[in-house]
């Protein structure tokens, strides 16, 4: 199964376009080497994916027919991410969500019902 496809196949990217896209940019490895999104994947081989600030590492138990269920990604990969890894990603996760100003990205119900009120008043 071409590398993509079995990013898109197991939920690692959302899009098979944007898994093919992670490739082009060398977000994705195959056996520890950057791989095109053509590459074949086998059972047994490494894939890992970029997912800022680290490196995600799957293990392919076994290739799926198609794009799974998330209760059934288990049983395809196995994540051997390190555990130091895991806790980095999420304290850049908390970091990033504290330095959010507030009022800042998308608005709120109350914000959404103020400027719908304000723009109907005309």
């Amino acid at each position: 199964m071409r590398l993509d496809k079995f990013l898109w196949c197991v939920r690692l990217c959302k899009t098979r376009s944007i898994a093919a896209e992670e490739c082009k940019k060398g977000h994705a490895r195959l056996k520890g080497n950057e791989a095109k999104a053509s590459a074949e994947v086998h059972v047994g081989d490494s894939v890992s994916i970029r997912q800022a600030p680290i490196w995600r590492v799957f293990e392919v138990k076994a290739i799926p027919p198609s794009r799974v269920g998330a209760k059934l990604v288990a049983e395809y990969v196995t994540d051997n991410t390190p555990w130091e890894d895991l806790e980095k990603q999420e304290i850049a996760r908390k970091v990033q969500a504290a330095s959010r100003d507030p009022g800042t990205g998308r608005p709120t119900k109350r914000d959404r019902r103020d400027i719908s009120r304000f723009s109907s008043e005309g």
